[in-house]
């Protein structure tokens, strides 16, 4: 009997099991079909806004900047070398790498005991040029007087002559009177003739004479300044580099000893595209004298000099493109020839350009900006200069407008944006809204709005107090409470 008690009690619990089992079937699949007969359940779609960087238009006047690389360099250079071969018998404390030297300095000297000998016959050599000249000139003085008494002789001869002839014809002489004194007077001519060559002679050996004189005194000239250039002094204020003589060393002629650097003449070689030039150039087609600034970056300590646009490459060099451009510096402090420099030339200013980041205009153009209900709207602008990083613009309808600073494929025209201007550039609030624009908020919707501006960690602190200032008024934007909800969902 116990058995049989057991084993019904099982069955029956068994069957309660199934039936259970059952019942939660049919439960389940009640559901189900409840389910699948519905309507589907289609959520409101929100709009997405995106929170937008922007920077307000505002037209100036902006002399632009053009930046260009070039390279230190001295307008005066000078090349030490010796003028003529010989031993280095004296230097200067001063002739040294980086020395700084003035103008009429001696920094070195050749032995000058061969020049100095060589001037001695030289004088000599003038000397016996000049003994020459006087001779010759009293030779001259000697020829000349005795013309002089040759010509008195052939005038008393011929004189005899005639007389004679006289007599001859009156019958008083003979023949060989007249004969004898026509040979007379022939003879007296022939003594002036050769008087005449001999002057002549004369005239030729002070013509020699005052050539030997003279290339006396050049050669003399020649050997005094040979002299003289054994004597190197600096032309002009400088510092001396590439020193290479040594005391007591040969050197050949023509051998360079230092180069001499102009410290205080100092310019700047750059290259800029054939664009940039064209934009330096006046209405004439003139380069303009504008004023550059040089920079040497060195770890972070700059040095700088001004100066202004001097002149340009007369051609192009093979193999180069752009124009050399040269500009000439004052108080260039610190610089020295063969710096590398970044060159920054102002351009004349530009009136009603706006400064805009590069990344506000896109390929074709086109900026953003915020228009009405906080919508973008594209604006087509022209590019005036690129400025490293800025843009300068001209647009029509840009002026006092918001441009969003970066563009994203996400943008685009028709988006709401939430503007974020930059740090004390925020629009100016009016003063006066409109009664239509205002509203009253029960004191639920008003806690409920002033607890979601709170809890918000991505608010800026500075629009955080703005709202909750608005919300605390009695009445309270209408903008402002739509954008809050349409924000939370409702």
């Amino acid at each position: 009997m116990r058995f049989l008690r057991q084993s019904l009690t099982g069955l029956f619990l068994l069957a309660l099991t199934l039936a259970g089992l059952l019942y939660a079937g049919v439960l389940v699949k009640d559901a189900v079909q409840d389910r699948m007969s519905q309507e589907p359940r289609i959520p409101q779609a929100r709009e997405r806004i995106f929170t937008v960087n922007v920077v307000p238009a505002q037209g100036e006047r902006i002399a632009p900047v053009m930046e260009a690389y070039g390279a230190i360099a001295s307008r005066r250079e000078l090349q030490i070398r010796a003028a003529a071969a010989g031993r280095l018998v004296e230097l200067s404390e001063a002739f040294e790498d980086g020395a700084a030297v003035t103008a009429g300095e001696v920094l070195a000297r050749l032995d000058p005991a061969p020049a100095q000998a060589a001037l001695d016959r030289a004088d000599a050599d003038l000397m016996d040029a000049e003994a020459e000249r006087r001779d010759a000139e009293r030779a001259l003085e000697i020829a000349r007087d005795t013309l002089t008494a040759a010509e008195e002789q052939a005038e008393l001869r011929a004189a005899a002559f005639r007389r004679q002839s006289d007599l001859r014809d009156r019958g008083v002489g003979s023949a060989a009177l007249v004969e004898e004194a026509e040979l007379a007077a022939s003879s007296a001519r022939q003594s002036v003739l050769s008087s005449r060559s001999a002057l002549a002679q004369a005239e030729a050996r002070v013509d020699q004479a005052d050539t030997s004189l003279a290339r006396a005194r050049l050669t003399r000239a020649d050997l005094a300044r040979d002299l003289e250039d054994l004597t190197i002094t600096a032309p002009f204020n400088g510092t001396l580099s590439e020193v290479a003589g040594v005391e007591g060393g040969l050197v050949s002629a023509n051998e360079q000893l230092a180069l001499l650097v102009d410290g205080d003449a100092l310019e700047v070689a750059f290259r800029v595209s054939t664009p940039q030039y064209a934009l330096l150039l006046d209405g004439n087609g003139d380069l303009r004298d504008l004023p550059v600034t040089v920079t040497l970056d060195v770890y972070g300590v700059a040095l700088q000099a001004t100066g202004r646009i001097s002149r340009d490459s007369a051609a192009v060099t093979t193999g180069q493109s752009g124009r050399q451009l040269y500009a000439r510096l004052d108080q260039a402090r610190g610089l020295k020839p063969g710096d590398f420099v970044t060159v920054a030339i102002e351009e004349p200013p530009l009136d009603n350009v706006v400064r805009l980041p590069a990344t506000a205009m896109n390929a074709a153009g086109q900026v953003l900006v915020v228009g009405a209900d906080e919508r973008l709207e594209p604006v087509m602008v022209e590019l005036v200069r690129q400025q490293g990083d800025d843009i300068l613009v001209r647009g029509d309808g840009l002026e006092g407008r918001a441009v969003v600073a970066e563009r994203t494929p996400l943008l685009g025209a028709g988006i709401r944006v939430r503007p974020v201007y930059p740090a004390g550039q925020e629009p100016r609030q009016e003063a006066a809204v409109d009664d239509a624009e205002l509203i009253e908020l029960t004191d639920d919707r008003r806690a409920r709005l002033i607890q979601l501006i709170e809890a918000n960690p991505r608010m800026p602190e500075d629009v955080k107090a703005r709202i909750l200032g608005q919300l605390n008024q009695q009445r309270v934007p209408a903008k402002v409470v739509a954008r809050i909800e349409d924000r939370m969902g409702g």
